[in-house]
């Protein structure tokens, strides 16, 4: 085995009697249980990790990962996690979470070539097309961030949008949705105002939102 994995193993073993040692039982009790409150759906970048940005404990966020942290109805992957952590884990807040940066978000705005990938980040590209009059006047930082912004806000609608959602709504389950946006440069989120908790905000919150980024001239 390489020594860089070797290294991990190591760490591992530190991390697991350091926790047992500052709290006895910790993994016995969460072996039996897992009740989180929170799913996480986010960018597959390493930097930017769900339970460290919160503070959280194992077993306290279900996390989804992918590049650009794109909710599509054709993923059957993404509306599983989703489908599992409402359904049976009844977790109460799905926040969809992106991050200032997002190299997928770039590729897609600037139209540079990934490879295979440039299939999945289409979606984004279509997040671009669709608000090209809100980006386009604005100088070339400034339409990074707010693409990173609008991808989120168009994947938050997205997931409330989804069948998982609207059957739990319908039935009376408390589940919100959220869209947050990370800052690589400062750790800090950023709450983008998406916050969804029934069918019947989906649209008027979706459309103020996206007030909040005027059309050029």
């Amino acid at each position: 085995m390489s020594s860089s994995l070797q290294n991990l193993l190591d760490n591992n073993r530190s991390w697991a009697e350091r926790m047992e040692r500052e709290r006895p039982g910790f993994f016995s009790r969460l072996a039996h249980q897992q009740t989180p409150k929170y799913l996480w759906i986010g960018c597959s970048d390493s930097r930017v990790p769900a339970n460290e940005i919160t503070g959280l404990d194992p077993g306290e966020v279900f996390v989804h990962r992918n590049v650009a942290n794109v909710v599509v109805h054709s993923d059957l992957n993404a509306l599983s996690v989703i489908q599992f952590a409402v359904d049976h884990l009844k977790v109460e807040h799905i926040m969809v979470v992106g991050h200032y940066g997002c190299g997928g978000v770039l590729a897609a705005l600037r139209g540079t070539r990934v490879g295979l990938a440039d299939n999945w980040l289409r979606h984004v590209h279509d997040v671009k097309l669709r608000h090209r009059r809100r980006i386009d006047h604005l100088t070339v930082a400034e339409q990074e961030d707010v693409l990173c912004e609008m991808n989120v806000i168009e994947q938050v609608g997205n997931v409330a949008l989804s069948n998982v959602m609207q059957d739990a709504w319908s039935r009376g389950q408390n589940v919100s949705v959220h869209g947050w946006c990370y800052g690589l440069k400062d750790g800090l989120v950023k709450d983008l105002g998406v916050s969804m908790q029934g069918q019947s905000e989906v649209v008027n919150v979706f459309r103020n939102a996206l007030k909040r980024y005027p059309r050029g001239i």
